[in-house]
């Protein structure tokens, strides 16, 4: 983890595609936005329709949210992955993100807020 100017910047690692740091406390769905990765965020990060799901390789985001949860089953979702848009960026993580627009040709969705 590097700091700029006293602020922690934990590092974001997608396999096979790029690493980038980003300020401690980031959603995650803005961070993989942000730096180029088209993740689907189809809902605006609502945790409605779960197409923001990345699986975490490598680092920790705490335990599931009761949101996640509750789009997990709702959907019939196992619960291994997580949702980008439900989770902050708190330490160094390496994620493949499950699906992007250029792997589903679908928009991305509206962008979720901060």
């Amino acid at each position: 983890m590097d700091t700029k100017g006293g602020i922690k910047l934990p590092k974001v690692t997608i396999p096979n595609v790029d690493s980038f740091d980003v300020e401690e406390g980031t959603k995650l769905v803005l961070a993989l936005e942000d730096n180029g990765v088209d993740v689907l965020h189809r809902c605006g990060g609502k945790a409605k329709c779960t197409t923001c799901r990345v699986e975490v390789i490598e680092g920790n985001f705490g335990p599931l949210t009761d949101i996640e949860k509750d789009a997990f089953k709702r959907k019939g979702l196992d619960d291994s992955s997580r949702l980008s848009c439900q989770v902050r960026v708190h330490e160094d993580v390496t994620v493949l993100p499950l699906k992007t627009a250029s792997s589903t040709g679908l928009d991305p969705g509206p962008r979720p807020e901060k």
